[in-house]
């Protein structure tokens, strides 16, 4: 339950920091908003670290193996890159359908085929399923537009 709760929140959040991200992006450019967004994530994640106790050193990220596990920060530049332009271009909620239709597509093929050190899962076609009313969603969801 905690973690269904969460996963709400951090999409109540991934929305509103598109949005805002979009509105800066509009005042002063993407590359400078997307930095900002990123100096400032940099910024409350080491207060975080500060306050909750340092359950370890800062050093030892570097550590990590394999090494590509550390791409998440460039992976995250351009995610922030990419919702604000697809805010931008789409509107919030047309971008956001697409964008939790990508992730839940790519994160499903990470655990089939057991990638980056995920546990590999069963195939189930009842998840299949739920990918294509996905997919059938955001027809129903752009209809208007479609018939256009």
């Amino acid at each position: 339950m905690w973690g269904m709760l969460i996963s709400v929140i951090s999409g109540i959040l991934m929305s509103v920091q598109g949005v805002f991200n979009s509105e800066v992006t509009k005042q002063t450019g993407v590359w400078i908003a997307a930095a900002f967004v990123q100096v400032t994530a940099f910024i409350v994640c080491m207060a975080a670290w500060f306050v909750t106790g340092r359950e370890s050193g800062f050093g030892e990220v570097v550590l990590a193996r394999p090494v590509y596990l550390l791409s998440g920060g460039i992976i995250g530049a351009f995610i922030t890159y990419t919702v604000i332009i697809g805010m931008n271009t789409l509107g919030p909620a047309q971008s956001v359908i697409f964008i939790i239709t990508a992730q839940i597509i790519s994160a499903y093929l990470i655990e089939l085929l057991g990638l980056f050190g995920v546990e590999k899962s069963q195939f189930h076609w009842t998840k299949l399923l739920g990918v294509i009313l996905m997919a059938a969603g955001i027809i129903i969801f752009k209809w208007k537009d479609l018939r256009q």
